[in-house]
């Protein structure tokens, strides 16, 4: 997805370093890291509707279930909330 100056794809290492020096210079907390934004864009793209199958193939899991690890209960959600009222 992101390429060196080069040209060349980024490996997941060169990845990391760049981000955790950018999270660095704003002052963000050490446990930013390219991990860290992969689960964000996951997390924020499931709470405003995309499907899982979607996620699915923009993150690259070759299983469904790896995808729902990113899925989170947040508070106030509940099966309940889809009932007719």
């Amino acid at each position: 997805m992101f390429r060196s100056r080069r040209g060349a794809a980024l490996d997941r290492s060169a990845a990391h370093r760049i981000v955790k020096a950018a999270a660095r210079r704003a002052g963000l907390p050490d446990a930013v890291s390219a991990h860290w934004l992969r689960h964000a864009h996951a997390s924020h793209s499931l709470d405003h509707g995309a499907p899982l199958h979607v996620l699915q193939a923009s993150l690259g899991h070759g299983s469904l279930s790896t995808t729902t690890r990113y899925v989170h209960a947040r508070p106030g959600d509940g099966s309940a909330k889809y009932l007719p009222e």
